[in-house]
């Protein structure tokens, strides 16, 4: 077998479940065919603000953006930070195609795949932010190598993000949550987490908006956590 080193992405660089769901409308499929190719991550090379937005800005990263409601409200709440989506599920991604047309988003970057292929191609200590929202949980133990929340991965995250960085994580699934806090506490020299009390990831932080699939979660009684991270 093969060994890898924490951070590299081969770890974990195999997309499970669907890329797309209902067929799509004519307008979403236009959104597709026009502006996704205007706004797509370059296929090769580094992935910097620089080469992104030609000109230098804080750069933040979201793994996984569902229909990209987080991923705009940032956006629009920082509009002189530039933004890096990734999302492997075609529904999602023209959601989020939505969301930047409708609201003049320039400072946005989108691409449909692997996140950490793309993520491996930011230089170190680049990152102001971080994101992974309510991920794929992979409940089953025999699954659980799936998860976005593992070593070699969060490994990736602590080297991408510059010192004072900030990773966030939230989740509304018990078992992904238990297993979130062991992996991280594994990573306890390179991250701090940003708790004073059980209440610190009980309440939604400034600036973290509600997305549908959590209004979803807690209609459906299930309690959300919310973790901020800062790299040491």
């Amino acid at each position: 077998m093969t060994a890898h080193k924490p951070g590299d992405p081969t770890t974990l660089n195999r997309l499970y479940g669907r890329a797309k769901g209902k067929k799509l409308r004519k307008g979403q499929q236009d959104l597709a065919d026009r502006l996704l190719p205007q706004i797509s991550v370059p296929d090769d090379g580094p992935i910097t603000a620089e080469r992104l937005f030609s000109q230098p800005a804080p750069l933040h990263f979201e793994i996984g953006f569902g229909a990209g409601e987080h991923l705009a409200y940032r956006a629009d709440l920082l509009p002189d930070h530039g933004f890096v989506g990734c999302e492997p599920f075609l529904n999602g991604v023209v959601g989020a195609l939505g969301h930047i047309r409708d609201m003049g988003l320039a400072n946005v970057r989108l691409h449909m795949g692997d996140a950490l292929e793309v993520l491996s191609r930011v230089p170190d200590g680049t990152l102001s932010f971080l994101y992974l929202l309510h991920p794929d949980p992979w409940p089953k133990a025999r699954h659980a190598k799936r998860r976005m929340m593992n070593d070699g991965p969060v490994a990736m995250f602590a080297a991408k993000l510059k010192p004072g960085g900030e990773f966030r994580f939230g989740t509304d699934h018990p078992v992904y949550l238990r297993h979130a806090l062991m992996v991280m506490r594994r990573h306890r020299d390179t991250f701090e987490w940003l708790a004073d009390s059980p209440a610190s990831f009980l309440r939604r932080p400034g600036g973290w908006c509600e997305t549908r699939y959590e209004a979803k979660a807690r209609q459906q009684g299930h309690e959300v956590w919310y973790f901020r991270y800062r790299r040491k």
